[in-house]
């Protein structure tokens, strides 16, 4: 093309020049630049190509990368896509479809008091106002939670076409207002930290069903944890008598049982020193009676070895020692039993007090 076109003007200077007479020499008139549209042959045209088509790709981005943790929804022409786009690279067509990235890592929601708030929201981590319920009668109650869900990736396309990218505020955030109300109000203010764990209890598996029952399933629940329960002041300030007066009870009965206890170790303790007296004492009547009965026995022993001629012996043993005495005692008189038998009284006249012996 560009050789043709400098044909054209290689003629069409021949015929300017033959109008002007100037056919056999050199005419002074102007002369046409020589102008070269080659770009340098063929290959520089299609490289020139290339890098506008290249530009153009970038400008127009047919492509997207999903990172871990997340889905992509696919929308042609603004029709979702039943199936979400897994993690990686994906190319799309530019204008007719688009990508919408959402979040399926573990998100947070935290209910809590006014001052927790302010305090501003951290990457996947929602902080909610507390939810105020009234209880059983009527009476505001402050409920803090802390709520821990996910995207269900299976349904991920099929829960954004139907609640769209404000799926949380639509689905998770109303169940659990709703759950806490019907299950706090049941009960009465003041028994509320009495049935901790069975509030906290009966709000997760509500939640879970409430959630787990809606069509394709458009969230995972992880956990619903119970924080905090906030009274009013006059039904703390009940509570707190009521502890007082039951402490003051138990104190009372712990008192009243620690006395039992020592009358019964005062009582266990008498009654081992009575029972020791006892077996001393029957210790003691044992061994008299046994003495006793020995004793007895003995005497019935020697009575039937008694003879006269033992009797005659024994006699004359006392005799001589009355002699020996009556020897060394002139003064002493002796009174012999009627019969001769002993024992023989004797009785000392130089004593002024005349003591009286019996041998």
């Amino acid at each position: 093309m560009a050789s043709d076109m400098n044909d054209y003007f290689n003629k069409k200077k021949s015929e300017d020049k033959r109008s002007s007479g100037g056919g056999s020499g050199g005419g002074n008139g102007p002369q046409m630049p020589k102008m070269d549209f080659n770009f340098g042959g063929g290959k520089a045209g299609i490289l020139y190509f290339i890098v506008a088509v290249v530009v153009l790709l970038l400008l127009a981005k047919p492509f997207t990368i999903i990172e871990e943790g997340e889905r992509g929804i696919l929308s042609t022409n603004g029709k979702y896509q039943d199936q979400a786009l897994l993690p990686g690279l994906h190319f799309i067509v530019p204008v007719i479809q688009k990508v919408y990235t959402v979040d399926t890592k573990v998100r947070i929601i935290n209910y809590a008091s006014k001052i927790e708030v302010s305090g501003g929201n951290a990457a996947g981590i929602n902080v909610k106002p507390a939810i105020t319920v009234l209880d059983k009668r009527g009476l505001p109650v402050s409920i803090e939670l802390t709520v821990q869900y996910r995207l269900d990736s299976k349904f991920a396309a099929q829960t954004i076409s139907n609640w769209g990218f404000s799926w949380e505020d639509k689905i998770i955030n109303p169940v659990v207002r709703d759950v806490v109300r019907n299950v706090v109000g049941k009960y009465d203010a003041e028994s509320l930290p009495q049935h901790r764990n069975q509030i906290a209890q009966e709000i997760d598996k509500s939640v879970r069903e409430s959630i787990t029952g809606l069509k394709n399933s458009p969230a995972d629940l992880q956990s619903v944890q119970l924080r905090e329960i906030g009274l009013p002041q006059k039904v703390r300030d009940q509570i707190e008598r009521v502890q007082v007066a039951k402490q003051e009870v138990q104190k009372a009965e712990q008192d009243v049982q620690r006395a039992k206890q020592e009358a019964l170790k005062r009582a266990a303790e008498a009654e081992g020193i009575a029972q020791k007296k006892r077996i001393e004492a029957k210790g003691i009547a044992d061994s008299v009676t046994i003495q006793a009965d020995a004793k007895a026995k003995a005497n019935i022993l020697i009575s039937k070895s008694l003879t006269t001629k033992l009797l005659q012996l024994e006699q004359m043993k006392v005799q001589g020692m009355f002699n020996d005495a009556l020897r060394e005692n002139k003064d002493a008189k002796i009174f012999l039993t009627p019969g001769g038998a002993t024992p023989n009284i004797w009785v000392d006249m130089k004593d002024a007090q005349q003591r009286t012996t019996a041998q």
